[in-house]
């Protein structure tokens, strides 16, 4: 209701700090995982086989999870999803065949995706719409950090020294467990009594077909995957970009590290980007310019030119993710805004698998520089698909459940 009270500020710190802890310990997780894997015997396919499983799996659940969450609470979604990301981490830890490690890591990025679009759709009702953008700024600097520290905190404890790797990879899978739980001690009381409570009786069931067919759902979904493909891809092959041209390990560790904190510093001036450019003019000019610069990264240029490369495109890339949350928020029928936050996370999720697999074939035909002019083409893409949703999003209010429009014709007071 527009005069209803909205929460202070202290939900959302929690929520970040919460999130920050459990996306460490799946970033920590991860390459635990693939570890653990090799140690078992698995070859470079099987180890595709079971980073595939951590992104499949969740696909079948991202819908029904979102629709339970736009018919009730969100904040139950929270501790199930680290229960399930701390089990899954320890389970794994604890596995002694590929196919029982395949299951726990799909387990794993189950509970990643429930304590996701939770806490995705807590930010959504608890934030006043004019606050939307700088709140999922906010919110996704938890990833940042949780993605800046994990990989770091894996590397510290995986050792492959006299034939260590088995079990120093079940150690650093049980600490990302322990990380994980840690996560639930910010937890308590962190949804709103009346955002929590459930919609009218009678609230139309918005089919997905007309969530997507809401003007601005799918640029919102697509510039998301641009995003995070890019992410995924950059982190994946920046290493093979460095075997090529004779960067050390170390300095390309550092490199992906000032690519994070680049996104961390974005997302601390959101606002003020913002209030200068526009919602949509923001998405669009920061895609463009990230798909420039990823195209720069296949040129061969000295380290530190690569270095501020990086830099400026992990900065163009943090605007991407949040405001691509408040603009599938806004241009969603209201009774459906989390199936659509759930429809963005499912894009994610095929973006995770097919573009990797999309670049491999590319590296392999082409060259391990060839998928960065990939990724740059399609944030270009992005680019052009947000500038044409322009306004979508920028209205303050939620977007009417189909049939809405008629009743109110009907009764307009």
């Amino acid at each position: 209701m527009p005069g209803e009270p909205r929460p202070g500020r202290g939900w959302l710190l929690r929520l970040v700090i919460a999130f920050a802890f459990a996306q460490g310990a799946v970033s920590m997780a991860r390459p635990a995982v693939s570890y653990r894997a090799l140690s078992l015997g698995a070859d470079e396919r099987a180890v595709g086989v079971i980073a595939g499983v951590y992104a499949l799996l969740p696909l079948l659940a991202a819908v029904p999870l979102g629709r339970r969450t736009d018919h009730g609470r969100c904040a139950p979604l929270l501790p199930l999803g680290v229960v399930l990301i701390g089990g899954g981490c320890a389970l794994s830890g604890a596995s002694g065949s590929l196919p029982v490690l395949a299951a726990w890591s799909g387990v794993m990025g189950l509970g990643h995706l429930c304590f996701v679009i939770g806490a995705q759709s807590l930010v959504a009702r608890q934030s006043a719409p004019a606050e939307q953008d700088r709140d999922f700024g906010h919110f996704t600097i938890g990833a940042s950090l949780g993605q800046l520290i994990g990989p770091i905190a894996a590397g510290c404890l995986v050792s492959e020294r006299d034939g260590a790797m088995a079990r120093t990879s079940a150690l650093a899978l049980l600490v990302s467990a322990a990380v994980a739980a840690v996560s639930l001690t910010w937890l308590w009381r962190i949804e709103h009594v009346r955002s929590a409570s459930p919609p009218p009786r009678g609230a139309v069931k918005v089919p997905v077909g007309g969530i997507l067919r809401s003007r601005g759902v799918l640029a919102g979904i697509f510039v998301s995957l641009a995003v995070l493909s890019a992410t995924d891809i950059l982190t994946a092959y920046l290493p093979v970009v460095g075997e090529d041209r004779g960067i050390a390990p170390a300095t390309v560790g550092l490199l992906l590290s000032l690519r994070a904190a680049a996104t961390i510093a974005c997302r601390l001036v959101m606002t003020p980007m913002l209030r200068l450019l526009g919602r949509a003019a923001l998405l669009s000019v920061t895609c463009l310019a990230g798909g420039l610069l990823c195209a720069a990264v296949a040129l061969p240029v000295p380290v530190g030119a690569l270095a501020v490369v990086l830099g400026a495109l992990g900065f163009c890339l943090g605007v991407g993710q949040p405001l691509s949350m408040t603009t599938v928020v806004r241009a969603a029928p209201a009774a459906a805004r989390s199936t659509a936050l759930a429809l963005r996370l499912t894009g994610n999720r095929l973006g995770q698998v097919a573009a990797p697999a999309s670049a491999g074939l590319i590296a392999g035909l082409a060259g391990t520089a060839a998928p960065f002019v990939m990724l740059g083409a399609l944030l270009l893409t992005a680019a052009g698909l947000g500038l044409r949703s322009g306004g979508a999003g920028d209205a303050p209010g939620p977007a009417p459940v189909p049939g809405e429009r008629a009743r109110a014709g009907r009764n307009p007071g």
